[in-house]
């Protein structure tokens, strides 16, 4: 499983075929429900874009309207830099070895936490949601279920993030 690392003012990871495919997905499937699929009526796109004021639905959508296309194109600009980055063939590349500078790297983390924000609400996981426990109910009732599947991803894109973040923090991972 890859990681990042701090090398000469660059922060560096290694992925994997399977990998990259993996993050291109999530990537592509970000700006596809930015773009294509974008629908206020879709809870993903509630949890991307909360109400400023809940308690104020008339001020809330005078400041998405000011704001709501900016945002968007943010998010979209975050999810292309993860897809810019990686080969569109990752097995005839071998996986890729992906260099970010301190920009690039900002716009990951955030690329990481709305592809984990759209997953958790698609796989209907709370703040208290015990991953672990969750993952294990998974492989107990269906190893081979897309539940699973997605809530490794969902995993494996939260170590990913940890790592990123402890790269550019200089600060040691908490998690093993």
């Amino acid at each position: 499983m890859s990681m990042f690392r701090r090398r000469s003012g660059r922060f560096v990871a290694i992925f994997s075929p399977d990998e990259v495919r993996v993050l291109r997905k999530v990537a592509g499937e970000v700006v596809a429900l930015l773009t294509d699929g974008f629908d206020h009526g879709d809870p993903v796109v509630d949890r991307l874009f909360p109400d400023t004021y809940p308690q104020d639905a008339a001020s809330s959508a005078e400041f998405r309207r000011y704001t709501e296309s900016e945002l968007k194109t943010a998010k979209i600009d975050q999810a292309g830099a993860v897809l810019a980055v990686l080969p569109t063939d990752p097995d005839a590349d071998g996986g890729a070895e992906v260099r970010l500078d301190e920009e690039a790297a900002e716009a990951w983390l955030r690329a990481l936490n709305d592809a984990r924000l759209a997953m958790g609400v698609r796989l209907d996981l709370k703040a208290d949601t015990d991953l672990g426990a969750e993952l294990a109910a998974a492989e107990r009732d269906d190893p081979s279920s897309s539940r699973l599947f997605q809530l490794s991803v969902y995993a494996y894109l939260g170590y990913l993030q940890e790592s990123l973040l402890a790269a550019i923090t200089g600060q040691p991972r908490s998690l093993a």
